[in-house]
């Protein structure tokens, strides 16, 4: 067979721009399996847990495994409220794989507006069924309680009030802080309140709190440097914050609230997968670490000094055990159903 010129070219055109083609197609998936695997190994995780507490962790882990963690941290005067705000914002376009919130309520809130994807981790089997969304939505872990943080110089052990509702009566008027609570773990406080004792007594209660001149600052951190400082003798803060100033030697100390009443409240960390998130996978893995026993451990040898929600977890010696303190009997879904409602009404409480 004769093959003419015109058909010979015509051969090395098509195979030509057959090997380009090819070539072209191989370079396409090389770079699309590069930058997904980019994408694979790193994860997001939005925090609102102090960034001082969560960071050591977080790093921990991106040396561990070597997948790049890329951490978003709160503001401590608006606390989770702002985070679960940008989730919302961002459902439809996530830019967050994991959630880990120092509080619950949100957390429900989240997985009622869709933003949040079920998933049950390994590490969470010993966790009891209490601190675990039903249908794996969330899982809680290290915890912090609401207590009363005290200057010792300025006040005596006789002296202290042993139950929130005393600090309502005329000899503490002026002399308790409170944070602002639209915000973080207060803002859980009082919707507890709602679900503990009603939503009557929790609003009269708060009413002559306002009426005792409690002084409303910027965040938990903020109640306890008040008290460090000697401007008021006591507030409401958490164990975390309390802890810090207690470590440092400073002249204060804690309390724990109702122990021959309702209780005092326990509000376990959680954490959550994002729906629809950019990398599910890393996310999960991160979530297993989270949950694991040595990071109770860790977490409570920490400066935060979180309280383990498991038997048999090493902790120091101040860290009570779950079962010695009398705890709060709350139901985390209706905590967060009383969320917006006891929000509106201590922003017109409380407005500044």
């Amino acid at each position: 067979m004769i093959i003419s010129p015109m058909q010979l070219s015509k051969s090395n055109i098509v195979y030509t721009m057959t090997k380009h083609l090819i070539i072209n197609l191989i370079f396409t998936l090389f770079l699309g399996f590069f930058i997904t695997t980019i994408n694979a190994s790193e994860v997001v995780v939005y925090t609102s847990l102090d960034q001082v507490f969560s960071e050591p962790i977080l790093m921990e882990y991106q040396k561990i495994s070597g997948v790049k963690v890329r951490p978003v941290y709160d503001v401590e005067a608006t606390k989770t409220t702002g985070m679960v705000n940008r989730l919302i914002s961002e459902k439809n376009r996530p830019k967050c794989d994991v959630f880990w919130n120092s509080e619950i309520g949100r957390t429900i809130v989240l997985k009622r507006k869709g933003v949040l994807q079920p998933y049950s981790s390994p590490s969470a089997i010993n966790i009891p069924k209490q601190f675990k969304d039903k249908d794996a939505y969330w899982t809680g872990f290290a915890a912090r309680a609401r207590v009363l943080i005290y200057h010792t110089k300025l006040l005596s052990a006789s002296q202290l009030p042993n139950s929130i509702f005393e600090l309502t009566q005329p000899k503490w008027k002026g002399k308790i802080g409170l944070a602002y609570p639209l915000f973080g773990t207060t803002a859980t406080h009082i919707a507890a309140l709602y679900d503990c004792i009603g939503k009557e007594k929790t609003e009269g209660f708060l009413q002559k709190l306002k009426g005792n001149d409690v002084k409303i600052v910027d965040g938990n951190s903020v109640v306890r440097d008040i008290v460090v400082y000697g401007e008021i003798p006591l507030g409401l803060t958490d164990t975390d914050d309390a802890n810090v100033a207690i470590q440092a030697g400073k002249q204060v100390n804690i309390i724990y609230m109702d122990q021959k009443g309702i209780g005092t409240l326990l509000i376990p960390n959680t954490v959550a997968l994002i729906k629809n998130s950019p990398n599910p996978e890393q996310g999960k893995k991160l979530i297993d670490y989270l949950l694991s026993p040595s990071i109770a451990s860790k977490l409570a040898y920490g400066k935060s000094a979180q309280i383990p929600l498991r038997d048999n977890i090493k902790k120091p010696h101040n860290i009570p055990d779950y079962s010695s303190i009398k705890w709060m009997k709350v139901n985390y879904e209706k905590i967060a159903d009383y969320m917006e409602e006891s929000a509106r009404f201590c922003q017109r409480l409380f407005i500044r």
